[in-house]
């Protein structure tokens, strides 16, 4: 049976009549009326408010035909209820203030409660859902555990991971008590998600690109599988995203999710030829296209379109999310061309 949204439909690979679009970050600082919201609120401020978070999450769907939003929040938000305290540093992003860079400091970890601790996020996502047309779907999301790992060890952005990756491979017994006690506290906030209403889930690996195809099923598949694991019984589509992954795509569709999400790295037949043409696939428009004018994007929308080539399954997004200097006018007229091109 068919959904009335085109995008759940895509996640299960049941024909659409065009292709669904969304995009990551869709809700954020290129819009006009979310940087009013931001001059008198912080960013946490506004993933904590439950009201703020919702009207940050519809914002851009009152603009643009989008066939989605997914909830405004962040994959930093379950640190603190393992004992991982952090803060976001205008114009520098996210700051762990105590980075585990030592195994001796092992003792702030800890198991708290997702459900009670974040439940302002189960609130933001029961008042979308009220508010969403029944054709537009809900997304809720997740950071898997090698990316929040990767935050916590090295205390925020890192070029080559070299204290993640140090630690990984010296401390293999306290990075496996890390991964445990995140895939478990993330396993639990999906679902809490979920249950609140979420109509499709994406765990965001956005930093295990990082990783050698061997160190990737070493260190991080595990963790993950089990998180697609736990939500498959679930009638909830999941998303696996990740980026710089065309090493070992074939593994991370191996490790789960409905979909399957890549960047611009690799075009999307080739990717097909790899995970398998039953895998419905979500991308991937590089995000500095967005950038270009407007005769270099059609192009490149065109081209993406033309590697999908019409197949079921295609959720047209970016290869990862919006820089904030995206024009609006550049979103409107992707947003169009997509669902004009395939309709």
């Amino acid at each position: 049976m068919s959904e009335k949204s085109r995008f759940l439909n895509a996640c299960k690979g049941v024909p659409a009549d065009c292709t669904p679009v969304w995009f990551m970050r869709q809700a954020g600082r290129y819009l006009e009326e979310y940087r009013k919201l931001r001059e008198k609120y912080s960013m946490l401020e506004m993933v904590r408010d439950p009201e703020l978070a919702a009207e940050v999450t519809l914002q851009p769907l009152r603009r643009f035909d989008l066939d989605a939003a997914i909830i405004f929040a962040d994959i930093l938000l379950p640190l603190p209820v393992i004992g991982i305290d952090f803060s976001f540093i205008e114009g520098t992003g996210p700051r762990i203030h105590k980075p585990l860079m030592d195994p001796r400091h092992f003792d702030q970890l800890r198991e708290g409660d997702p459900e009670q601790e974040l439940s302002f996020v189960a609130e933001a996502l029961s008042l979308v859902r009220e508010r969403l047309d029944e054709n537009r779907a809900l997304i809720g999301f997740a950071g898997a555990p090698f990316t929040l790992a990767s935050y916590i060890i090295e205390g925020g952005h890192s070029r080559n991971y070299l204290a993640t990756k140090s630690f990984m491979y010296s401390y293999p017994e306290k990075w496996e008590v890390l991964m445990e006690t995140l895939t478990r506290t993330t396993i639990r906030y999906l679902q809490m998600q979920i249950e609140a209403g979420a109509q499709a889930v994406q765990l965001f690996d956005s930093w295990v690109g990082a990783l050698a195809p061997e160190d990737y099923l070493k260190y991080a598949e595990p963790y993950t599988s089990r998180i697609f694991k736990a939500v498959s019984g679930s009638s909830v589509p999941s998303i696996h995203f990740g980026t710089g992954t065309s090493g070992f795509l074939k593994e991370m569709r191996s490790a789960g999710g409905d979909v399957q999400s890549v960047d611009w790295r690799i075009p999307l037949g080739r990717a097909w030829e790899i995970i398998g043409t039953d895998s419905p696939i979500q991308g991937n428009l590089d995000p500095l296209a967005m950038m270009a004018p407007a005769d270099i994007l059609k192009k490149k929308v065109e081209a993406v379109l033309e590697e999908a080539g019409n197949r079921k399954g295609h959720i047209f997004n970016l290869g990862h999310g919006f820089l904030p200097q995206t024009p609006v006018r550049n979103v409107e007229m992707v947003v169009n061309m997509v669902h004009e091109l395939t309709s």
